[in-house]
């Protein structure tokens, strides 16, 4: 794509302005060094031709020593001003970091689903750490170096208008030819920082498979796609490189022509008697000074064309929405909550949602889960009503839909048709923050963090204080677990949870939802991996979550299984059969008896 500052202008003031008082303090700095700049070659001009001309040594000592005054100043000033140009880029940069963030953990899942985490991070961070140089210094410099020009060419032409002239036109046709080799590297920059999501998405990918990939042999296979990923990643970067460097040699062969043609007219000048030898030497000093904001002038637009190369994919990830919207806040009624599905049929269609590179879908070009009837079908026609209070036990063979039936609960995704009701209210009445605080969840797979017990259990939530936790841990009954670790609510987790077990996971996450005291508790029962005291403590900690709550149990397990009050088969999408467990265990004919008799893991797993 062609970059230019005005496709940037709206992302550059919104994170710029709060910081409108340090942008004005650095633009002072930054004039003031141009103003220093600009005397200097004035006090060279004059101590030369006082010395050639046999000036009194007090005179030259006056100027030599004014000359290093200002050199100091202007180096002060420098230093200053380069502080607060990163203070202002990193500051600004951050909070774009935060608020892409904060957008990303509002999309919805199918988005996640396609994005990998590695993608997302080279996105949220290296597309936009290459917005700090545009961030802090793209106008200020681009501003202060074209006043440097301007007050160059100025003093030139005071001195003598030929000088003045050819020096201009030499500044206008370098700028032209900058401007016109800007965009050229644009494309290749692009492909770079793909690539670089690319290598990123596939490491952390990877690294989070370690464990099967060594225990399969797979290593080989894994450095064979390291290395394609990682070729592609050099060859776009050294075509980058390569369109890049086409600038600086411009530049090179500029600066070139500028210095010939200073000292050729400051020659001609002086050999007619027009100049003395320090005007001349002014020439090349003023020269010399427009090298530099010509130079950062290209710096700053090969900045751009960094910038550019990200900016486009961070807008479209911003103009990215969610496809669940908040409710008009319907009110839910405290205590357990009744659950009803009204004919809900609902498909995946993962490959037609909107990436990152992607422009965002308009309000008639939805994905299929969301505005059509085109995506494979996952659960058909599903209708059930539980009543407040009572457990329900959902089975079903692996592909049968119990996972995505308790992703429509927690409205991770919206169903294609019919309605589901909460509390007496759709789900779409509600608003997500309202639904997902009454809704508790735990998965087989729970996410920890490296960080103390506390930290995970509140989910560093510093409103909860540790007399509430210690409550919930007691109401669960895993006081004892918890005196049992080294430093209690202080204990430290490794990344990803290290030093747990599965089980002692899991006693993790029913504490997080007991904290949030829901309506609603859903549960993945995975006790099957579990070893016979951690399962002791699993059971009873579950029978004191499930204690004055609706519950919906994926079971596995017939211990499980007798926890509930009825219970849903669902096969192929469908709801196979319903009714109270003890009925059905009644029944000879019935599936359920069927499972019981046969051995319900056997069948289902």
């Amino acid at each position: 794509m062609n970059a230019s500052f005005t496709g940037h202008r709206g992302l550059l003031l919104a994170y710029l302005r709060p910081r409108r008082a340090q942008v004005a303090l650095l633009s002072a700095l930054l004039f003031g060094g141009i103003a220093l700049e600009l005397l200097n070659p004035q006090i060279l001009r004059g101590f030369i031709d006082a010395a050639m001309a046999g000036g009194a040594p007090a005179q030259l000592t006056r100027a030599a020593l004014l000359f290093i005054g200002v050199a100091l100043a202007q180096q002060l000033v420098t230093v200053g001003a380069t502080y607060m140009s990163q203070s202002v880029g990193w500051s600004a940069t951050n909070e774009l970091r935060a608020d892409l963030i904060a957008h990303c953990l509002g999309l919805d899942l199918a988005f996640h689903k396609t994005h990998t985490p590695g993608e997302l991070i080279e996105r949220v961070d290296g597309d936009v750490t290459a917005l700090a140089t545009f961030f802090s210094q793209f106008v200020i410099l681009v501003l202060g170096n074209g006043v440097l020009l301007l007050g160059v060419l100025a003093l030139l032409f005071r001195e003598d208008w030929r000088v003045g002239a050819a020096l201009t036109l030499f500044v206008l046709v370098a700028l032209a030819v900058l401007n016109r080799l800007r965009s050229f590297a644009v494309p290749q920059m692009a492909a770079e920082r793909a690539a670089s999501a690319d290598l990123f998405g596939f490491l952390e990918e990877r690294l989070a498979g370690i464990d099967d990939i060594r225990a399969n042999g797979a290593g080989g296979h894994v450095l064979r796609g390291f290395a394609g990923v990682g070729r592609q990643l050099y060859l776009k970067s050294r075509a980058a490189g390569i369109q890049g460097s086409r600038m600086w040699s411009a530049s090179m062969a500029l600066f070139t022509i500028g210095y010939t043609l200073a000292l050729g007219l400051g020659a001609y000048l002086y050999m007619g008697g027009a100049v003395t030898i320090g005007t001349v030497y002014l020439f090349f000093q003023y020269t010399e000074l427009l090298r530099r904001p010509l130079e950062q002038i290209a710096d700053q637009l090969r900045e751009l064309q960094r910038a550019s190369a990200g900016v486009g994919r961070i807008v479209a990830l911003a103009q990215l929405g969610p496809t669940l919207h908040d409710g008009a806040g319907a009110a839910l009624p405290d205590g357990a909550l009744a659950v009803e599905f009204g004919r809900v049929s609902f498909g995946y269609d993962d490959e037609s949602m909107p990436g990152a590179d992607r422009q965002p879908p308009s309000a008639g070009d939805l994905p299929a889960p969301y505005g059509s009837q085109t995506a494979p079908v996952v659960l058909a026609d599903v209708s059930f009503a539980l009543a407040p209070g009572r457990v329900l036990g959902l089975l079903g063979r692996t592909g049968s839909g119990k996972t995505t039936l308790t992703r429509l609960l927690f409205r991770l995704y919206d169903p294609t048709d019919g309605a589901i009701r909460l509390g007496g209210a759709d789900l779409r009445a509600l608003t997500l923050a309202d639904l997902r605080a009454r809704v508790g969840i735990v998965t087989q797979d729970v996410q920890l963090f490296g960080a103390s017990i506390r930290d995970n259990l509140t989910l560093f939530d510093r409103r909860i204080d540790d007399a509430r936790i210690m409550a919930a841990l007691a109401e669960l009954g895993l006081r004892e677990w918890l005196d049992a670790l080294p430093h209690g609510l202080d204990s430290e987790l490794g990344p990803g949870g290290g030093g747990l077990s599965a089980g002692e996971a899991q006693l993790l996450a029913f504490t997080r939802v007991f904290l949030r005291d829901p309506g609603l508790v859903i549960l993945d029962e995975a006790s099957s991996r579990l070893d016979p005291a951690t399962e002791r403590l699993i059971e009873r900690a579950v029978g004191r979550l499930l204690a004055g709550r609706t519950g919906i149990i994926i079971a596995h397990r017939l211990a499980t299984v007798q926890r509930a009050d009825e219970i849903l088969i669902l096969e192929g999408g469908r709801v196979l059969e319903h009714g109270p467990r003890a009925a059905l265990a009644a029944d000879a004919q019935s599936r359920f008896a069927t499972l019981l008799r046969v051995g319900l893991a056997e069948v289902l797993i």
